[in-house]
């Protein structure tokens, strides 16, 4: 059986490699799958938590399911927003987007 604390190390590994993307990706799709790494490994962390303290109840599982939905969402909009400026520039690195400017 594997522990807390080698699942919790699991999750501050995606976490770190997560908020790395973030910092220094410039493709907008890559800084949305690092935002994605990020939201899994809340999620890893929930339902860890959620297993080894209160085994009886589900409620990081349901709160997980909260966080995927939102996930889903985010990517959604994070996407078509990304679709319409590469129809305009031809290009999707974050450098180059400057077209919230007035």
């Amino acid at each position: 059986m594997i522990s807390i604390k080698e699942v919790l190390i699991l999750v501050a590994l995606f976490f770190s490699i997560g908020v790395y993307g973030v910092l220094t990706r410039r493709n907008t799709i890559g800084i949305l799958m690092s935002i994605e790494l990020l939201f899994n490994s809340a999620c890893l962390s929930f339902v860890t938590f959620s297993k080894y303290y209160y085994p009886a109840f589900l409620k990081g599982q349901i709160f997980v399911l909260f966080i995927i939905s939102v996930a889903a969402a985010d990517t959604v909009v994070g996407l078509a927003l990304l679709l319409c400026i590469y129809r305009k520039l031809k290009d999707v690195y974050v450098d180059r987007i400057n077209i919230m400017k007035g």
